[in-house]
Parts: C-alpha cells; structure tokens; sequence
C-alpha cells in the first residue's frame, strides 16, 4: 500500500494537466500560478507538516489513537446521554454517501428525500414539545438557548423596546455550558442577564423574557406552571430547556405556556462523540414564524400540483438582509437531525414512550436502593437524573470505586452525585451501579426493587404525540431500510455527479477519513469525561490545532465554533474582547465589502458591531480608496476589516497586503472570511497577508461532507496577541488565559467530524495539500478558458485567470430570450448536474466552482451541458423555440412529465428528459418539478401534511 493519497483525492491524472494547462493558454503550472496570485503574498517555504500516509498506515495510526481513549459507562448526563443509533439508520444513513455528500437543499426539485426527512424532524420536535412551529435544527442546546433570547428580544414589542426593556431572566438550574453560550450573545446586545432562583426571583415588566430548564440541569423535574403564569401578566415571555426524551412521559412545555422550547435531539439516536456534531432543536408558536431562526422545511406544490417541500421563508434571511439580519445562522445539523427524525420514525410513539419509561424506572429503581444503602436523593421528582447526597468524602469513596468499575458519575454539584440512567441502562448496569455505593457504604447491596412512575400531578404527559402514519408504518427494518433508500434516490449528492457550488466547495470526502468516526472508542465519549480518559481526542486535537495554525501561518487555533457563520462571530468576539482589553471598547465599526457573504455583515451586528460597507469596482475588487476613506474616517472607532480572500468575485486581489496595512493603521484588526481557503493552503495563508484572525470552514477546504446542509465546523485561527481571548468552557478548561466565553455547549465543539479534517491533513501532507489548491486553481482555469467564448465570465485577475471559482453572468438572457439565471439552474438537473451557487454574490449569476475532486471527464461533461444550455437559449432568441413554453422555462422535466400519455410541448419528450446522448446510460431524474415557492410561503405548512394528501398525489 505505497499509493499516495493525493492520487485518490485530485479528480484529473497528471497526464492530463498538460492538456487543461493548454486549453487555459499556459506552458506550466508555474505559469499559471504567476498569473494567479499576488506574487508578494506567495510563500517562501513549504508547510511544516507530518509526511503523507497512505490510506492503510494512516487507519492503523487512528485505530491505535483511538485506543488511547477509555470508553467508560457513562452516567454524567448534563445534556448529554448513551443511546441506542439503529443500525438500520447507521448504515444507511450516517455511513452513507447518498445522504452525507448531499448539499443543503437550496434546490428543492433534487433535494426531496431529505426535505422530507428533516420535515419528518419538525413534525418530531413541535409534536414532542407541544408547540406548532420547529426548524430544521439548530448547532446545539447553548446556541439554541441564546437564539430563543436574541428571538424574543427582537420580538419585544415597540413600547419596550422604546422603554428600553433589556433583561432576560434565567433560572440558575440551567446546564451551565447553555448558560455560557447565552452569556456570549448576551453581552454585545446588551441584554442584561439576571441568573437567580425562579421561585424568589422578583420579574417584572423590566423583563423581556425568562429562561428554565426542564428537567433542571441536577435532574429535579419542577412544576413552572404558576411561575409562567405569574410572570406572563407582567408580558415576560418564557423559553424553557427540554430534554426531549422526557417529553414522552411529562407534560410538554408548550402545553403549559412557553413561548419556545429548545434543546439537544442527541439522545434521539445520535453518539455523544465527545460533545457533536448534535442537532439543536428549536419550536415556538405561529406567532413567531418571521423571527425563528435557521432553516424551516415547509410544504408546497410543484408546477403541476403535485406536493413538494422546500426551504420556507426566512431560510437564506442572512444573506438577503445581511446587516439587517435577526440571526447569523447559516449552517444547521441537517445529517444529525435526519438521523433524530429517522430514530422517530423507526421507533414510532409506542417505543419512543417505552424507552422514556424504562429510562425513568431505571431512576426510580435505583433510588430505592440508594435509599436502602443510607444515600439520600435531593430531587422529590426526576425523570432520569438522581442527585445524591454524599459530602465531599464519600464522593471521593465513591468516585475511586465507579471509575475502578469503568462508571463515570457527575460530580459537579460539591457534595453531591449527580447520575443520569438512559435507554442502555440494563438490570446489569444498575446492579454493577447499586454494587459502588454498597461498597462506599461497607453493606451489602440490596436487591433491585419494583418501582413505578414518579411524576408530580398534572405534569404526566396525557396529549398523543408522533401521530403521522410515518412514525406508525415503518416497523421492520426491511420497510425502514426501504424508506430511507426511497428519500435517498429522490437527492442529488456527490455520488451522482459534480455539485460545482461556488463558495462551497463540495470536494472528496474519502472513504478513509470517514472511517473512524463510526468507531465507539470515538463515538461514545462523554464531552466532560476525566481527562485521563480522553487522551486519544485530547491528542487528536493538539495535533489538529497545530497542523492548522501551520496553513493559517497563526499562532493558535480554537476548533470550538461549530459552524462558518459562529466562526465569524468568535473572530469578531476575539476582536471585541481584545479591543476592550486594551481600554478601546468603544471600537464598534466594522469595514465590510459589498461582495461580502452575507453572514459577514450578520455577525458583525450579532457581535455588536455597525457595519459600513466599502465598494467594489467594475472587476469586482475592493475599491482602495473608498477603504482608505472609510478606515481614516472612523479611525477612533475602528474594530475591524472583514474581507474574504481569494475575493468572493474569485480573484486574487493584488491590493490584499495594502488593505490590511490601511486597517492597522488605523487600530483595527484585519477578519478574514475563511470560504476560500481551498485556494490559500500551501500557497499563501491569512498570517502571510497579515490578517489577524481567520475562521476556516473545515465543511469546505478540509473535506467534512456537507451532510444535506450541515455538519460544519468553523474552527478560528488567530495571532499572537488575540491568542489569550479564544473561547473557553465553564467544565472543561479551553481557551486563553482572557478567554471569552463559550460560543459552543462541548468545549471543542463538534470534535467528533473533525477527525475526517485530521485524517484529511495526514493523508496529504504539506505537498499533497500545495497540490490539492493547484488543481482546484487549474480545474477553475480549464472550465473559465472552455465557457469563456460562450457566456461572459464576469470577473477575471490582471492576467485574466481566476482562482478556484469563477462568476458566470446570464443577466443578458432576460432581455434577448426572457431566461432567468433560476430557468439555467433548474435546467442544469435535466443535464444531470447539481446547479452552481445561484445570484451570489452578483444577482444573475452563477457562482461555478468545480473543486480539484472532479476528474477531467466530468468537467468536460459538464461543459458541453452549458455550451447546450446556451444554444437553447440561442433557439429562442433566434425564435427557433418558443418563449414561453421551451426546455429552460419548463425545467426540471421529471419522469413521470417525460412519460405521461399526453405531451403537448413544441420540443420532444427526448429534449426534455435526455439533452445529451449521454444521459441514456446514466440519468438522475428530479422527483418533482419545478416547485412554487410563492405557494408554500402563502400556504405555510411546516409540518408532516395529513397522509391523505399523499394518497390524493
């Protein structure tokens, strides 16, 4: 096995460059990176990285660290708990590329399987908690908690926000790593947070909003009914923390008053994974249906009246409002949250409630003995969280005897136990748990008893819940295997063919970087477990940190943030916190390009900042002199300068190394946009152009799958001197020594998939990573120089080369054929293609990015589809077809359109469904046609419509 990896990885062999270098107008690679990249911003050296390993060694090295991580039976609970992943749903779901290649389902008509499958999610989670509105999931419980405050903050209504109404009231029972979080938002919008005791706390109409957790973070399940009651006539509203499990058997907090329920699915059939990837979730009333944030799912119908799903609403808001926007939220936990909606489905509301039941005896047995050992338990009701009463000694006696046992307990509270049961939880488990505290206690240890519901009056769950036949009908693993596989064939993913999405990167994600993360020595690792037994991970991650501070050229990283959009706000935050270290707090503004993504401006407002945004010129590069202007005007107030670089245009621009100089000098810190970072590594780096703080989105440049929209983690690298200000955790020490707080509830974020980017950079190695952005360049170059004579490629370097993707413009099609940029995307799905990235950054565009995955035959493949696409649109201005009813507008043609009985279009059923010969041996067919967005947003529907509907299509 002497093969090098980066043969595995780059779609063109190297016999072939010669070719695509020729085609572009270049003798050599040289000659196209001279044409390419600044020269005064190229490195001098190679990256000092460890030499590439062949796919074999390198699974033998993950495997022996994975050995360096002790898996014990954990019982620590705080937010996170053991359960069972259905294999059924392993297999097919989280081990296949079908479902974790796939793309965030921007176009509906290919993305059907699992727009249905997160629709299956909502409908779980607003039946779950009662409430009629969920979203497609959020990045955990902490962040779902600061977006339920920053929601009903910006939902005041206008006489409190005239009063100026800023606090938020939260029980001090909350999980603390949420707290954390909501602390870290909190303090740039200037919302004061008053933690205290519910039941004492004295809230009034001073207060916007109210926070609990339910059960409580020690376990207590407390009656809040009054509570909500009381502090509603003063207009509070309250969001409340629930463990979703729980709700199966106690009454859900949307029954009793909350205006949102949040929480983590993870015990829905998600691994711990040492603290995520999790899907968050979020539910709240109608009332607040255009202020939820993240991503909705909802229901309409597709051109010819058959049913269909689609992104709702305010689904892209951060990219259309941008500074304007209520959230940053930009990437959900698409693959995890399927995997929590497939664990409902599969499991339906008879076993969801038994596994609830059997969890919550578990407790309730195990208490019963405590007691009969002497050990007292402080909560009068619990679901599956027993808080026991030890002092400090006897926790020691305790503590020494479980992790003998290989149990890990909860010692968080000082002088108590805190232990948490869960659906593995046997009748072994709680005699080997009964066994530790006979032991501590010198008894022997009783039998285990009988036991029965502990629930407080009127809080036992009576309303049914997962009522949709598609929690009811999928009983076998045979129905269930075929259900999945029946969403699956409805999406288009990598395995398909290229997704060449400008800006996103959809490369490669190998086989054998994939591997581990199945692995229960990886899996099934409690975030707060003892460092001792953590050890593989916490080599995992050193290593990690450093191989990225090596390409970034900084002095530390943080893999913390668990998405792009929360690494731009941690580098804000990073900045802020520097900026008022250093006595500078009022440095508030923010220089942003107008071709900026539009999470740039979002979080710069979510951190507190006012954006101004400086120009671009007519080939798309920031305009010098406006930024001089701009950065000299608000000199004393100047925070930072968030530029994306190569350009979100898709050039290098020449000025980089001047714009961070003008910033510097004028005392503000230079952000980079890490999108474009697959164009950088090996090359050039932020810390060699002089930025200051970059986030990288390992989603993209560092090979984690996409996952149908998420997964992503967006881990930040930073200088020297903002090293002391990364985040850090209120459990598990990380950051610096001035560390902001949490962005994320596990202190590392969502370390488990950051295995796929360690495995990723050890494959490679520092040649193999310089390579890997060389053929993204060329890929990039060979389609520029093959469309360029029939569409206008809109922007170009000096030299007329692009970096590793380029803007294609179809705004003059409108005028001399009537075809908008959405009828080519749409098109593009008859052609077997995923389309580019839609009107971004320009509005009528294509953003095409190809990645260096992509061999040659499929580049070529997908020219001669474009080079078709615009002979089509000729046909029609030349009035060879008809402007109206023609291929692009009708686009995309499904199979059950192309075979009906009746065809009454003026082109044939072989134009429509096969426009390339090709396409007869291999055809991905849309499920459904072109849908109506306009129809689902009048007709809101966010959950499972009624079976019926399915039966009438």
């Amino acid at each position: 096995m002497s093969q090098h990896f980066i043969k595995n990885h780059n779609g063109p062999r190297r016999s072939q460059t010669e070719k695509m270098l020729n085609a572009i107008g270049v003798k050599s690679v040289d000659e196209l990176l001279e044409k390419t990249i600044p020269d005064d911003i190229r490195l001098e050296k190679d990256l000092e990285l460890p030499a590439p390993m062949n796919e074999y060694d390198y699974l033998k090295h993950i495997n022996a660290l994975s050995t360096k991580n002790k898996v014990f039976r954990s019982y620590i609970g705080m937010g996170y708990y053991n359960t069972v992943v259905p294999p059924v749903i392993l297999r097919n779901i989280f081990e296949n590329p079908g479902w974790y290649t796939a793309y965030t389902p921007y176009q509906a008509e290919i993305s059907q399987g699992r727009l249905e499958a997160l629709l299956n999610f909502q409908t779980a989670i607003s039946d779950m908690t009662g409430l009629p509105m969920a979203n497609a999931s959020l990045l955990d419980e902490g962040t779902a908690a600061a977006e339920a405050m920053i929601m009903l903050y910006n939902a005041r209504p206008r006489k409190l926000v005239k009063e100026g109404v800023n606090k938020c009231f939260i029980d001090k029972n909350i999980f603390p790593q949420t707290l954390a979080v909501v602390e870290t938002h909190a303090a740039p919008k200037g919302i004061e947070l008053v933690i205290g005791d519910y039941k004492t706390a004295a809230i009034d109409n001073s207060f916007f909003a109210a926070i609990v957790q339910f059960p409580a973070a020690d376990g207590k399940v407390e009656d809040y009914r009054s509570f909500i009651e009381k502090i509603s006539e003063a207009g509070v509203k309250v969001a409340v923390a629930a463990d979703l499990l729980s709700l199966a058997l106690l009454s859900p907090p949307g029954e009793w008053g909350a205006e949102v329920v949040f929480g983590n699915s993870q015990r829905f059939g998600v691994p711990m994974g040492n603290g995520g990837p999790h899907a968050g979730y979020f539910a709240t009333k109608e009332d607040y249906k255009r202020h939820i944030p993240g991503r909705i799912i909802g229901v309409t119908q597709d051109r010819h009246g058959n049913i269909a799903y689609r992104m709702a609403l305010q689904t892209r808001e951060q990219h259309i409002k941008r500074e304007r926007a209520t959230s940053n939220i930009c990437t959900a936990q698409a693959l995890l949250a399927i995997m929590s909606g497939m664990y409902a489905v599969y499991h339906g509301p008879r076993t969801i409630k038994k596994i609830a039941t059997e969890t919550h005896l578990a407790a309730v047995k195990l208490e019963k003995a405590l007691k009969e050992l002497g050990f007292e338990n402080e909560n009068e009701y619990y679901f599956d969280t027993l808080k026991i009463k030890a002092g400090k000694e006897m926790s020691e006696k305790v503590r020494k005897i479980a992790e003998a046992g290989e149990m890990n307990f909860n010692y968080f509270f000082e002088g108590y136990i805190g232990i948490s049961t869960d659906e593995t939880t046997s009748e072994d488990d709680l005699k080997d748990l009964i066994a530790v505290f006979a032991e501590a206690a010198g008894k022997d240890a009783p039998a285990i008893p009988d036991a029965s519901l502990k629930i407080p009056d009127g809080l036992e769950r009576s309303s049914k819940f997962l009522t949709h036949d598609v929690f009811n009908i999928y009983r076998s693993e045979t129905a269930m295997m075929r259900y999945i596989k029946r969403l699956e064939n409805k999406d288009f993913s990598l395995v398909h063919g290229m997704i060449p999405l400008g800006s996103c990167t959809m490369k490669l994600n190998a086989a054998s970087e994939l591997l581990p993360i199945s692995r229960p020595e990886w899996t099934e690792i409690h975030p707060f477990a003892p460092a001792d037994q953590t050890q593989g991970y916490r080599e995992m991650i050193r290593d990690l940190e450093k191989y990225l501070a090596e390409i970034t050229g900084f002095d530390a990283v943080s893999l913390q943030p668990n998405s792009g959009a929360q690494g731009e706000f941690t580098g804000l935050m990073v900045i802020r916190a520097y900026h008022h270290d250093r006595g500078e707090g009022h440095r508030n503004v923010v220089l942003i390009p107008s071709s900026a993504h539009g999470t740039n401006p979002a979080s710069a407002v979510m951190a507190g900042m006012k954006v101004v945004i400086v120009e671009c010129d007519d080939r798309g590069n920031i305009r010098v002199d406006d930024l001089r202007e701009k950065a000299e005007l608000h000199k004393d107030n100047l925070a930072a300068f968030m530029v994306t670089y190569p350009s979100t245009h898709g050039v290098y621009e020449k000025a980089i190394m001047e714009m961070t100089k003008i910033i510097h000098d004028n005392g503000g810190q230079v952000y980079m946009d890490g999108a474009n970072m697959n164009a950088q590594v090996g090359l050039t780096n932020p810390g060699k152009i002089n930025a200051d703080v970059c986030h990288l989105n390992l989603h993209k440049t560092f090979a984690i799958p996409h996952g149908g929209g998420g997964p992503g983690v967006g881990p930040i690298g930073v200088a020297k001197h903002l090293t002391p200000f990364l985040p850090g955790n209120p459990i598990v020490k990380t950051g610096g020594e001035k560390a902001i707080s949490a962005v994320s509830s596990a202190p590392w974020g969502s370390i488990l998939v950051t295995l796929i980017s360690y495995g990723y950079i050890r494959l490679l190695g520092a040649e193999g990573l310089k390579e890997v952005t060389i053929q993204a360049i060329v890929n990039a170059n060979y389609l520029r120089a093959k469309l360029q004579d029939h569409y206008s490629i809109l922007y170009t370097g000096e030299k007329g080369m692009v970096a590793h993707e380029m803007i294609v413009d179809f705004r003059q099609f409108k005028q001399s054929a009537g075809i908008e940029v959405g009828d080519v995307a749409k098109r593009l799905a008859d052609y077997g293609f995923h389309a580019p990235t839609v009107s971004f950054p320009v509005h009528g565009t294509l953003m095409v990015e190809p990645t260096e995955s992509e061999p040659l035959e499929e580049l070529d493949r997908f020219v001669s589809a474009m080079i078709a696409i615009r002979n089509e649109i000729k046909a029609i201005e030349e009035g060879k077809a008809d402007k109206e009813d023609n291929v692009l507008r009708n686009s995309p043609h499904t199979l059950q359109h192309v075979s009906d009985d009746v065809w009454e279009h003026p082109y044939s059923r072989a134009k429509a469904g096969f426009p390339l010969y090709s396409l007869r041996e291999n055809k991905f067919w849309p499920s459904v046609a072109r849908v109506d967005d306009a129809y689902g947003d009048r007709h809101l529907v966010c959950t499972c419509p009624p079976i019926d509907s399915y039966r009438e299509e």
